[in-house]
């Protein structure tokens, strides 16, 4: 199926939202906590640790509840609406604490909104990620879409990036600023979401999912259908129980997402960083404005020159590539340590060339692992896989942010509460340039592993599509 350039569109609308919620948070949050309400570093990184983990709770439970919506219904819409009209909500609450509060009160109204919102992003994101896999069962289509979304990503990345710090130093009060800052970025999350929402064609239930088998499914594929009408704890441990065996059964899912999970811990780290690093070393905090553009610039060229080099070697071949090329680039960050200077930029900018293939390589790569599973096992597990990729990614970048927030507890970094002036230890700084450089190669390099161990290549998942079906014209 050829996709229509308007489902393009609308799909990779979406990712305005994903890419500005992914960004923010893990750039701006500990920064806010530890250096506006005064929370302290370890602190501030358990707070984020914790909504990340109730994300791993959560998800599961949402891919489950998609994929009965679309068994159902016939379409994942439900839970995305509800999750653009709700995002908004909790994100200005995660940045409106009241600037008398203590440190501690802060930290728990911080805590409370924070997992409000981020229950909210899952009822996008999970069905969101399901998608590719049923609008298309084109190895080529989907690559297309996929290399779409990461484009508009890696300029969402780069606009909220660079622009939230830039909007939150508009008002001259610390917390107005972060006020101000999260109201435009919420209003702006809420209606992206709301239109990808509508990407989805509804489809008739009785109708084989898009990339199903014509011929039955395989055996035993009816215990992971959705559990419908089904009481709620039963249908939470069905969630739970499909996670598990998407897992066990698919090998190509545990290596992709094993490889996307330390990735995003590294990026997760660099992100965490980046504010510190344009404070403390560069001495600059408008600093973080370049360095964001800097990453993300080279991505949005570089999106659509990776999916060229996937269309030529294979798309896991040129996710190595990319990954070999992050690697090298983060090593060279270190030198920050005894020359910090705008050579950082150039060099940063390498590395987001390679980020453009980070995301946009793997992200192609999940809906092939899900129409082959569904081709030799047969369908109804979209909305586990979903819920399981969201849950480790969501989980690899929060834990990025923890990792930083561990390294500036252990390394004595000094927390301050707006207004105040500090003066932070050598030790700290250095700490800071080695999460933002050599922790994030490592765990790059480690992911070279299990990415060279991924068996799928474009003709298995050619042979597993089913007959052709009629071209898309909308």
């Amino acid at each position: 199926m050829t996709l229509g350039r308007g489902t393009v569109a609308r799909y990779a609308t979406g990712s305005v939202g994903t890419g500005g919620f992914g960004t923010l948070p893990g750039l701006v949050l500990v920064y806010y906590l530890t250096d506006t309400l005064g929370v302290a570093a370890l602190a501030a990184g358990l707070i984020v640790t914790l909504a990340k983990v109730w994300d791993v709770v959560i998800d599961p439970v949402i891919g489950t509840a998609s994929d009965t919506d679309r068994a159902r219904r016939g379409t994942r819409r439900r839970l995305m609406v509800v999750g653009g009209v709700a995002l908004p909500v909790f994100f200005l609450l995660t940045f409106a604490v009241p600037a008398s509060w203590s440190p501690g009160a802060g930290a728990a109204w911080v805590l409370l909104a924070f997992l409000a919102a981020a229950t909210a992003f899952s009822l996008f994101q999970v069905p969101y990620i399901a998608l590719p896999a049923e609008l298309t069962d084109d190895y080529g289509q989907r690559t297309r879409l996929l290399t779409a979304r990461v484009v508009v990503l890696t300029v969402s990345i780069l606009a909220f990036g660079g622009g939230a710090p830039a909007l939150r130093s508009v008002v001259p009060d610390e917390h107005d600023g972060y006020l101000l800052m999260a109201a435009v970025a919420g209003l702006v999350l809420g209606a992206s979401l709301l239109v990808a929402a509508g990407v989805e064609r509804r489809r008739d239930v009785t109708a084989a999912p898009a990339g199903a088998p014509a011929s039955r499914p395989a055996a035993g594929a009816e215990g992971v259908r959705p559990v419908v009408g089904a009481p709620w704890h039963r249908r939470v441990g069905a969630s739970y129980r499909h996670g598990v065996e998407a897992l066990r059964a698919s090998r190509p899912f545990r290596l992709l997402l094993a490889t996307f999970v330390l990735q995003a811990l590294a990026t997760g780290t660099m992100l965490a960083g980046a504010q510190y690093v344009a404070r403390w070393v560069l001495h600059d905090e408008a600093a973080v404005t370049f360095l964001f553009a800097a990453l993300v610039a080279p991505a949005v060229v570089f999106a659509p020159v990776w999916g060229a080099v996937a269309h030529r070697v294979g798309k896991e071949r040129a996710f190595l590539v990319a990954s070999v090329v992050f690697t090298v680039a983060a090593v060279c960050l270190v030198g920050l340590a005894w020359a910090p200077g705008a050579w950082v930029y150039a060099v940063v900018a390498v590395a987001g060339a390679a980020y453009a293939g980070l995301q946009s390589l793997p992200m192609a790569m999940l809906p092939d692992v899900v129409s082959h599973d569904a081709a030799t096992r047969g369908p109804g597990r979209a909305g586990a896989f979903s819920g399981l990729w969201t849950a480790g990614e969501t989980t690899g970048f929060g834990l990025g942010t923890t990792v930083m927030s561990v390294t500036l507890a252990a390394t004595g970094y000094v927390s301050s509460r707006a207004g105040q002036d500090v003066a932070q230890p050598e030790s700290a700084v250095l700490g800071i340039v080695l999460a933002f450089s050599v922790l994030p190669a490592v765990l790059v390099a480690l992911s070279l592993l299990t990415l060279r161990r991924y068996p799928l290549r474009k003709a298995d998942i050619d042979a597993a599509r089913p007959a052709a079906l009629p071209e898309e014209t909308a």
